[in-house]
């Protein structure tokens, strides 16, 4: 599943943008607050172009936030944080913003319920909701018509968004946030509210992507390993806005530090590259 396009074409050649040689994302000293409450503290992450990181932890963990500010849509209260070489609070948001996909269901209320799929996917191209008057290359929608395809979304195109299951509706996002070619994919709890047919197949659409040596740097937020596709290379566990471990997804994903994580015994299997976790002894 090859998603990048050439230099010149629509993407992050499209934006002018030259991909930074150090850190895709690169948080340090992060703090956030909200009120007397830490949604974050202290954390510092740095992610390298063309790594597949996996965030994991409870609810209340502070992963979506942490995607926020990888996903320049929040600031923190202090620390720094650069994304592909910009650093936030000294950078054009509105140029930074189109070299980074974003899919998350807190989107989803923001695309009109009687937008195509086609549509919604294409829009994605300069970050905007409902097709208005805006014009699209063709390069556009050659790229939008290979995302369906590659996100089972072809026979759906002329469908309403509003129609669409949840499944349906996780595929398109994703499609949508690839649309501009970026150089940063933030996918938050793709898996969350599918079935297990559902949820197989968005794990097995994101072992394909994982696995495209031309494809972004990708970070998936999960509460569940079973939610981890293959390919994946690192992880970062959280608790209560701190940082449990994080680094190699085999030294981080273990008994200890999932059970600290989570605040209860577990421990984890892995097999053929994905991973099961059951509570374990005291």
């Amino acid at each position: 599943m090859s998603l990048r396009t050439p230099s010149g074409e629509h993407g992050a050649a499209h934006h002018g943008y030259s991909p930074h040689v150090g850190f895709a994302i690169d948080c340090r000293g992060i703090v956030v607050r909200r009120g007397d409450r830490r949604l974050l503290d202290g954390v510092t992450w740095q992610v390298r172009p063309h790594e597949r990181w996996i965030v994991l932890g409870p609810n209340g963990a502070g992963k979506t936030t942490l995607l926020l500010l990888a996903a320049a849509r929040m600031f923190p209260t202090s620390g720094t944080v650069e994304l592909l070489g910009e650093r936030l609070g000294e950078c054009d948001i509105a140029q930074l913003r189109p070299l980074i996909g974003w899919a998350s269901s807190a989107l989803a209320p923001d695309i009109p319920a009687a937008e195509s799929v086609r549509n919604a996917v294409l829009t994605g191209a300069y970050a905007v909701t409902g097709r208005w008057r805006e014009a699209y290359e063709g390069i556009d929608e050659d790229r939008c018509e290979r995302l369906l395809a590659d996100w089972g979304l072809t026979d759906l195109a002329m469908r309403t968004f509003g129609t669409l299951s949840e499944g349906e509706r996780k595929r398109t996002l994703i499609a949508r946030a690839l649309m501009p070619n970026p150089e940063l994919l933030l996918l938050d709890e793709p898996g969350a509210g599918l079935d297990l047919a559902g949820r197989e197949d968005l794990v097995a659409r994101l072992t394909d992507l994982a696995a495209d040596a031309q494809a972004p740097t990708q970070v998936v937020i999960t509460h569940h390993v079973e939610e981890i596709p293959a390919g994946y290379t690192h992880a970062l566990l959280l608790r209560a806005g701190s940082v449990v471990a994080q680094g190699d997804i085999d030294d981080v994903l273990c008994d200890l530090h999932l059970s600290q994580a989570f605040g209860m015994p577990l421990r984890i299997t892995r097999d053929q590259g994905r991973y099961a976790a059951r509570r374990g002894s005291a």
